[in-house]
């Protein structure tokens, strides 16, 4: 990784300094050492090219930048992964409200409805890993945000198990690529250090939808109609707006930095720097076969798939079923749907407080650990209490401990997102640990039947065991990941470079020394940040663990 320190001279020096580099660097870019990348070289090795000069990142610029980016990115990330959590949640809301007895619904017909979205989107992660490459970003997310749209809103002349399991297959096939997509966009557009709270930023509105979701839903509860059930109002109303948010997603949606039409040329250019110390490349549409066998051959992509896998079942089965735990308390059904705002609650501070901490200490694995022991105490609590009314404030205790752990999903995929490099090999590294989580969603809530209320033993014995696993497999991560970096290391020292280096990628861009105020811009072709290698071919990536 480059050692240049990042650098910030005063305002006027600054000014004087960037004209010089720009009329230099001009001069100099046909003289440079160029790579032949062919055609399909990274998209910010071509804008710099074009530019002919790299910029320099100061404190200001990167600030005024990310600004930019946050203000333009977020609100459309946030919205469509809101949208997409309440759509999926549709189902546990419907439950509630008589979907059950309406569609006749029994044995584990409940739970297929909740597995067969995972299952559409598991066998379709390969397909979404190449479009990802081969398709401009906005477009991709617009698309599908429209799709499962109109899936959603067929669900309300879904009357039987047959047609509310072909619309929740297709539901599932359009959202297939709403993850992936905003991992890739999280590594496209900000540096390691930012990754966290952005992942855990769009992620938290799972507690977002558990609160403002269950509120709306209460109010939808209460309109009597002669032409719809509450269910399907439910269905219908979430389903027209995730179609007119499609709009606005291909309205304002940029595809990548070096395209970006609210930057200007030297704003790109800036974005493009933000990213160099990132060591993972931008954009490049080209697919690369060995990327693919190298992700295939990766221990990391597997002990991903497996910290998805282990998260996930129990995910699924309580995102599923959790209004019908609440309820087997002896709420009734309005009560129920009120008592899911505190659980959102605890979801929005579990994953907003664990990209903090994961921000602060620099480190995810230790953060993870810590996340995994609130929902252990809160599965063996819910297993050890009785389930009647004089014990229903511990039990809703209990199933409140429980739900920390959406915290943990976007911390594994900021983990996955920062130790990955290439762009093929992200994507497809991507689709794996997607594919871990998937396999979970489908098999968590065929752990829990109706037929187990009020207990649910079954389902809560099987997620209790697998928080645990989780826990011993993030210590084993770690231990791998520093492994990696030790070869590394000694890579280096082979190549006749410093065995350590700053990661500056994890750092906050600073006032560099005054005296290292003349060291010379990187030309982009000196580097190894831009040229598509993977992280194994790179020896100037550092492992974050």
């Amino acid at each position: 990784m480059s050692q240049h320190e990042e650098i910030s001279p005063s305002k006027a020096q600054q000014e004087e300094r960037v004209e010089s580099i720009h009329a230099e660097e001009a001069g100099r870019v046909s003289e440079a050492k160029h790579i032949d990348r062919g055609p399909k070289q990274d998209q910010a090795v071509q804008l710099i090219e074009d530019a002919g000069y790299s910029t320099t990142l100061t404190p200001e610029n990167n600030k005024r930048v990310l600004r930019a980016i946050d203000l333009r990115l977020l609100p459309i990330l946030l919205s469509i992964y809101f949208l997409q959590q309440l759509d999926k949640s549709t189902l546990a809301y419907a439950s509630v409200f008589g979907l059950v007895e309406t569609a006749h619904l029994h044995g584990d017909m409940y739970s297929w409805l909740g597995s067969v979205v995972y299952l559409a989107q598991l066998v379709v992660q390969p397909l979404v890993s190449y479009l990802l490459v081969k398709v401009p970003m906005g477009k991709f997310m617009a698309v599908s945000v429209l799709l499962w749209g109109i899936s959603l809103s067929c669900m309300t002349a879904a009357n039987s198990f047959a047609g509310l399991l072909v619309c929740r297959l297709f539901l599932g096939l359009c959202e297939a690529g709403i993850a992936p997509a905003f991992i890739a966009v999280t590594q496209m557009w900000y540096r390691r250090l930012e990754q966290p709270v952005r992942l855990g930023s769009w992620y938290a509105m799972n507690g977002v939808v558990n609160m403002v979701g269950s509120l709306i839903t209460y109010g939808l509860g209460h309109i009597h109609s002669s032409v719809f059930e509450p269910y399907q109002i439910i269905f219908l109303f979430f389903g027209l707006i995730t179609i007119g948010v499609a709009v606005a997603v291909l309205l304002f949606m940029p595809d990548s930095p070096t395209t970006a039409k609210f930057l200007n040329e030297e704003d790109k250019l800036v974005a493009i720097e933000r990213l160099r110390m990132n060591q993972q490349g931008i954009e490049s549409h080209e697919w690369k076969w060995d990327h693919v066998k190298e992700s295939c051959l990766d221990l990391k992509s597997w002990l991903w798939f497996a910290l998805l896998l282990a998260i996930s079942i129990p995910s699924g089965g309580i995102s599923t079923f959790g209004p019908l735990i609440v309820k087997s308390f002896g709420f009734n059904p309005l009560n129920t749907i009120l008592l899911n705002v505190p659980f959102g609650a605890v979801q929005l501070i579990a994953t907003m407080g664990g990209a903090w901490l994961a921000t602060h200490w620099k480190r995810k694995g230790p953060v993870l650990a810590l996340l995994c022991l609130p929902p252990i105490a809160g599965c063996v609590m819910l297993l050890q209490i009785a389930h009647d009314a004089a014990h229903r404030g511990p039990l809703l205790v209990g199933y409140y401990l429980v739900s920390v752990y959406p915290g943990i999903t976007p911390l594994i995929y900021s983990w996955s997102a920062a130790n990955t490099g290439g762009e093929t090999k992200k994507k497809v590294t991507t689709g794996i640990l997607i594919v871990g989580q998937c396999v979970g969603n489908v098999i968590g809530p065929t752990l829990y039947t109706t037929e187990e209320a009020p207990l649910y033993r079954r389902g809560l014995i099987s997620s209790l065991a697998l928080f645990i696993a989780l826990f011993c497999l993030i210590w084993l991560n770690m231990g791998y990941l520093l492994i990696l970096n030790r070869k590394h290391e000694h890579r280096r020292v082979a190549a006749g470079k410093d065995a350590k280096v700053v990661d500056h990628s994890m750092n906050k861009v600073t006032t560099a020394n005054p005296d290292k105020a003349d060291v010379p811009v990187e030309h982009v072709t000196q580097d190894n940040a831009f040229m598509d290698l993977t992280d194994w071919k790179n020896e100037d990536f550092v492992y974050v663990y």
